[in-house]
């Protein structure tokens, strides 16, 4: 969950404020030219500000795309829980509908970010390990639905998948408190990459010539993708 405690002390509100300002003009940089262009000079000539004073606030340019990063897998994240807490518990498909159609109208509404996490690599950037839990966020929600649902028994017999699959997902199985058969967790992650992969897709502009109501078929896609983890409804 994001950080909301407000600074205290007249310093530390002068010091949230800059950061805020800082990590606007990234954004502002990133929306431009794109996550590759941003650099910590350009943002200290956009606000007026010496480069050193800059440095004080994020000592690198990584370290302000890894700001950057966190926030948007955050904001990602805060927007999945609101969603999967409106509708009700034993509500599965209702539950992944509100999450799906979350995931896409973040991305819709803030195009540039989504690209800053799931689009190309920053050249030279190398995401460190604070990453990896607001990087997870959306999807830990996502399958959390899929075990509760398997809990409480509504989803369809368990089918057997290819050994080398099997052996393919230890590292997944390591994240999921309770044992889930193979073909839920198939059949999950691929829910997933249909709908991340969906919007990806569509910010890139890949269905302009071919759907022309967006919002219809990507809600038939989700409906789709939550038969095919075995959600009735």
């Amino acid at each position: 969950m994001t950080d909301t405690a407000l600074p205290r002390t007249a310093r530390e509100r002068a010091r949230a404020e800059i950061t805020a300002e800082i990590l606007a003009s990234a954004r502002r940089q990133m929306a431009a030219e794109g996550a590759a262009a941003i650099s910590l000079r350009a943002v200290a000539r956009d606000l007026g500000m010496v480069s050193s004073a800059v440095y004080r606030y994020f000592p690198s340019r990584d370290d302000l795309l890894t700001r950057l990063i966190i926030e948007a897998y955050d904001a990602l994240g805060d927007a999945v829980d609101a969603a999967d807490a409106s509708r009700p518990r034993e509500d599965f498909v209702g539950r992944w509908m509100a999450v799906s159609h979350a995931i896409r109208d973040w991305g819709l509404a803030h195009p540039h970010e989504w690209a800053l996490i799931y689009g190309s690599p920053v050249p030279g950037y190398a995401a460190p390990d604070d990453t990896i839990g607001p990087g997870t966020r959306a999807s830990v929600t996502m399958t959390r639905l899929l075990v509760e649902a398997l809990m409480a028994g509504v989803l369809p017999p368990a089918e057997e998948v290819p050994r080398k699959v099997s052996r393919s997902m230890r590292s997944l199985k390591a994240f999921i408190p309770v044992p889930v058969p193979d073909s839920y967790l198939v059949a999950g992650l691929m829910a997933r990459t249909q709908i991340f992969g969906h919007v990806t897709l569509e910010l890139d502009g890949q269905f302009n010539a071919t759907i022309d109501d967006p919002h219809a078929y990507f809600d038939h896609v989700a409906r789709m993708s939550a038969r095919q983890m075995g959600f009735a409804g």
